[in-house]
C-alpha cells in the first residue's frame, strides 16, 4: 500500500464530539495506524443541511473505509434520513468496508430513528462492536483497523507497536481530548500553530495559509468545530499548546521557576519567574531562565573560543518537554516546578509515571514509551525536535555523560516526578566540549594554511584580526591577506566588520551560524 487509507468518521457531531476527537487522535498518534491511515471528519453547518449532506458525501467519496459511531440521537435530517444515515447508505452503495461502533448496550433507550438505523445495520450484516467509554472505543477501533489492514493489505503491526499502543491507550487521559468552548480559534496564538505545522510537515512557515493553519490544528486534535455555534474552539490540548495564557483556563498550566544562591531552598530566591505562555514557548522561556542562572565558562580549544554551558541544554529541554507532555493535568492544584540551585537543577512534574512504567524501568532505560497525553507529546516533539518514540531518559543520561557530568537522577517526591541534574560543582574543568560545538573542527583545520591558523589565534587573543596584521606579521601582500581572511569568512568561522582598510574580522558566534 503506497498511500494512506482515508478513514471517514461518521457520527452525530455534537452528541459524540468527545468520541470523534478521541478517534481522530488515535489515528493521528498511534505509531502503526498513523503510518497507514488518515482520519477524515467532515465539519458541517446545520443551517444548510442540503449543502452539508452534499459536502459530507463528497468527502466520503474520497475515502476507502467508513467508520460509524452511533449513540442515542439520530441527527440532522435531510429529507427522511439523517446525514449520518445517508452517509452509511452511500458507503454501502460504494461497497466500502464498514466499521461500526455502538455506544452502550441494547437496553439503552435511543431515538426511534436511531433504532431503525441499528436494525438496518443488523439486516445488512456488518459486525459492530459496543463500547462504554473512550478507552474501550480506542481499543475496538484499533483492533478493527489492524484486522482490516492485515486482511486487505497484508500489513500488520510489530509486537512492539502493539504493546506501545496497548499501554498508551490504557494510560491515556481524557483531559487533552475535551472539546471545550472556552477559547475560539481567533483567540489562539496562530504563530505557534504556524511553527508546529512548518516543523511537522517540513514546510516554509511563511507560505502556510490561514486555511492551512486551521486545517492543521484540526487534524491534530487541537481545535474542533461546533456546528450549532458555527465556531471553531480549542480542545484542552489546543489550549495547553496554543492559548496565549493557558493558565487563564487551566491554572495548572504554568512553570514556576526559582533560582537559589545556595544548595537549599531558602525562601528568598534571587530570581523567580511564573511562566504563563503557550507551552512550546514556555519551555523555551524556562531554558532561558536556566541559562541566566547558571555558569558559562569560556574555554579556548585549539582554534576555537567557546562559551560553555554548565548543563547540556538538550538534556534540560528533553526533561522540560517530558514534564509538559506527560504530567497529570487532572491535578489542577499543582504546577511544573523548575528549581536552579548552586549545584543542581531540579524539574518536578505533577503525577507519577503511567502504568506499567516504573521508576526501576526508567532508571535502567528498559521500557517501552507510552504517554497519558499522546497529542501533546507528539506536537511538542515537533516543536523541540525531540524524537517522540524512544527513550528520552536514555538520551538525557547520554547527554549528561557526554558533557562530563553524572547521569540525571530520577525520583518522586510528594506526588511529583522529579529529574535532578547535578552540576560540576567547583570543578568546571569537568565540562567537556562536544565536537559539534567546535567552530573549527579537525576536518576544517586541515584545510587551513599556516597564515590562517595564526590569524585565528590572533582573533582568540585580541578579539579581531585585520588584513594589515597579516601583512605585518606574515610578510604577505594585502591581496594575499584579504584572500586568507575571506576564505575564513566563507567557511563561516569569521565575519567581516567595517569597510575598506578599516575593516576587521571577528568570530562568527555559534548562534549566528546555527
Amino acid at each position: 500500500m503506497n498511500e494512506k487509507l482515508n478513514i471517514f468518521v461518521s457520527s452525530v457531531q455534537k452528541e459524540l464530539e468527545d468520541e470523534r476527537v478521541i478517534v481522530q487522535n488515535l489515528l493521528s498518534t498511534d505509531p502503526f495506524l498513523s503510518a497507514h491511515c488518515s482520519p477524515i471528519l467532515y465539519e458541517f453547518e446545520p443551517a444548510s443541511p442540503d449543502k452539508a449532506l452534499e459536502g459530507c458525501l463528497k468527502s466520503l467519496d474520497g475515502c476507502r473505509v467508513y467508520l460509524l459511531i452511533v449513540a442515542d440521537q439520530y441527527g440532522t435530517l435531510v429529507g427522511k434520513l439523517s446525514i449520518t444515515h445517508a452517509e452509511y447508505r452511500r458507503a454501502k452503495e460504494k461497497k466500502l468496508p464498514v466499521l461500526a461502533f455502538i455506544k452502550g448496550d441494547r437496553k439503552v433507550k435511543r431515538e426511534d430513528a436511531t433504532e431503525a438505523l441499528l436494525k438496518e445495520l443488523d439486516d445488512d450484516g456488518p459486525k459492530y462492536k459496543r463500547f462504554g467509554n473512550v478507552i474501550e472505543l480506542q481499543k475496538e477501533v484499533r483492533a478493527a483497523l489492524v484486522k482490516l489492514l492485515k486482511e486487505q493489505f497484508s500489513i500488520a503491526p510489530s509486537s512492539d507497536e502493539n504493546e506501545v499502543a496497548q499501554q498508551t491507550i490504557e494510560a491515556t487521559s481524557i483531559f487533552e481530548s475535551q472539546p471545550l468552548t472556552r477559547l475560539r480559534w481567533s483567540e489562539l496564538d496562530h504563530e505557534v500553530i504556524r511553527q508546529l505545522i512548518a516543523a511537522a510537515e517540513s514546510r516554509d512557515a511563511g507560505k502556510i495559509s490561514t486555511a492551512d493553519l486551521l486545517a492543521g490544528a484540526s487534524v491534530r486534535g487541537l481545535v474542533w468545530h461546533d456546528p450549532q455555534a458555527g465556531e471553531h474552539y480549542a480542545t484542552a490540548a489546543g489550549i495547553v499548546l496554543l492559548a496565549k495564557d493557558p493558565s487563564a483556563v487551566f491554572p495548572q498550566c504554568r512553570i514556576l521557576a526559582d533560582a537559589y544562591r545556595g544548595a537549599e531552598p531558602d525562601g528568598n530566591p534571587h530570581d523567580h519567574e511564573d511562566i504563563r505562555r503557550p507551552m512550546p514557548t514556555a519551555i523555551d522561556r524556562a531554558i532561558a531562565f536556566i541559562d541566566r542562572n547558571t555558569r558559562h565558562p569560556m574555554r579556548v580549544v585549539g582554534l576555537n573560543r567557546l562559551r560553555l554551558d554548565e548543563y547540556p541544554v538538550e538534556a534540560l529541554r528533553e526533561a522540560l518537554v517530558n514534564a509538559v507532555a506527560h504530567r497529570q493535568y487532572e491535578d489542577a492544584g499543582r504546577k511544573i516546578m523548575l528549581e536552579v540551585f548552586a549545584d543542581r537543577v531540579v524539574i518536578s512534574s505533577p503525577g507519577l509515571p503511567p502504568s506499567p512504567i516504573t521508576l526501576a524501568n526508567l532508571r535502567k532505560g528498559k521500557y517501552r514509551p507510552c504517554s497519558r497525553n499522546p497529542v501533546l507529546a507528539q506536537c511538542l516533539s515537533y516543536f523541540h525536535r525531540i524524537e517522540e518514540r524512544g527513550s528520552g531518559f536514555r538520551r538525557m543520561r547520554d547527554q549528561m555523560l557526554n558533557h562530563g557530568l553524572d547521569q540525571p537522577l530520577l525520583g518522586t517526591d510528594t506526588g511529583y516526578f522529579q529529574v535532578v541534574f547535578h552540576g560540576p560543582g567547583e570543578n568546571l574543568d569537568r565540562i567537556r566540549v562536544p565536537e559539534t560545538r567546535l567552530m573549527v573542527t579537525p576536518a576544517i583545520e586541515a584545510q587551513l594554511n599556516e597564515r590562517q591558523r595564526k590569524a585565528l589565534a590572533e582573533v582568540l587573543k585580541s578579539g579581531s584580526v585585520a588584513s594589515g596584521w597579516l601583512v605585518k606579521n606574515m610578510q604577505v601582500t594585502y591581496d594575499t591577506a584579504n584572500r586568507d581572511l575571506l576564505a575564513l569568512a566563507e567557511l563561516k568561522i569569521l565575519v567581516r566588520q567595517g569597510k575598506g582598510r578599516a575593516s576587521k574580522y571577528v568570530l562568527l558566534e555559534q548562534k549566528a551560524r546555527a
